[in-house]
C-alpha cells in the first residue's frame, strides 16, 4: 500500500504513516540497506518486524532520503546525516515516522484492554484522571503510553522511568494535545504532544519545549 497519511505539522516538521501491506518480497526488492542496517535486518528472527523495519526505509524514500542517510548511535537512537531530527515507531501493520527540525519523537501503539492491567507499572498521577475501566480509559492510557515513549526517545537517558519521571497532564480526547514534563536528575524539562486515533491504534508526537 502507498503512503496512507502524512501530516504537515509545521513547515519543517512532517509525520507519515504507512500501512504494511506488502510482503517481504515486495519492500526488500524496493529497498536497498546500509551494510550495518542489513546486519540487523538479517539478525531479526519475526517477519512482521522486518517488513516494518523496510517499511520505514520506504517512508524515508518520499522525503528523498535513503538507508545510507540513516545512521543509530551507540544508544539505538536514528539520526539523519543532513542534521534534521528523526524518530520512528511501528506497530503492527503500521509504520510511522517524523522528520523536524526541533526535537520531536513519535509513537504508534494498538489500542488494547490489558493497558488497563499494566498501568501502574507506567503511570501513577496518571491515573488520579482517568475514568473508571472503559473504553475511554483505553484510550487515554494508549495516549499515556504514547507520550511516555515519545519523549523517552528524545531524550533517552539511561535511568528515566516512565512512572517515576515522567508526568503526563490531564487532557481530553477530543483535545488531541496536551503538555507532559520529565523530572530527572533535578532537572525539570517540558513537552508538548498532539495525537490522532487511526483504527484502534493510536500515534503520538512529541516536541521538548525550548529551555
Amino acid at each position: 500500500m502507498p503512503l496512507l497519511k502524512t501530516i504537515n505539522f509545521n513547515p519543517t516538521t512532517e509525520i507519515l504513516l504507512w500501512k504494511i501491506t506488502e510482503s517481504l518480497a515486495e519492500l526488500s526488492a524496493e529497498v536497498t540497506l546500509n551494510p550495518k542496517n542489513q546486519q540487523r535486518f538479517n539478525g531479526m528472527k519475526s517477519e512482521l518486524h522486518q517488513r516494518a523495519f523496510l517499511s520505514v526505509r520506504k517512508l524515508l524514500q518520499f522525503k528523498g532520503y535513503t538507508d545510507f542517510d540513516l545512521q543509530y548511535d551507540q544508544f539505538g537512537k536514528p539520526h539523519l546525516n543532513d542534521g534534521k531530527h528523526i524518530s520512528i515507531s511501528h506497530s503492527h501493520e503500521y509504520a510511522t515516522l517524523i522528520i523536524s527540525d526541533e526535537i520531536a519523537g513519535i509513537d504508534i501503539e494498538m489500542q488494547r484492554e490489558k493497558i488497563i492491567k499494566i498501568a501502574p507499572k507506567f503511570a501513577e498521577k496518571e491515573l488520579e484522571f482517568l475514568e473508571k475501566e472503559n473504553q475511554e480509559s483505553i484510550r487515554k492510557l494508549t495516549v499515556i503510553w504514547g507520550v511516555k515513549e515519545s519523549i523517552f526517545k528524545i531524550r533517552n537517558e539511561v535511568g528515566i522511568s516512565f512512572k517515576d519521571h515522567i508526568h503526563v497532564h490531564p487532557f481530553e480526547i477530543d483535545a488531541k494535545s496536551g503538555t507532559a514534563n520529565l523530572h530527572f536528575q533535578n532537572k525539570t524539562v517540558q513537552f508538548n504532544y498532539h495525537f490522532i486515533e487511526i483504527d484502534n491504534f493510536t500515534l503520538v508526537y512529541a516536541f521538548q519545549q525550548n529551555q
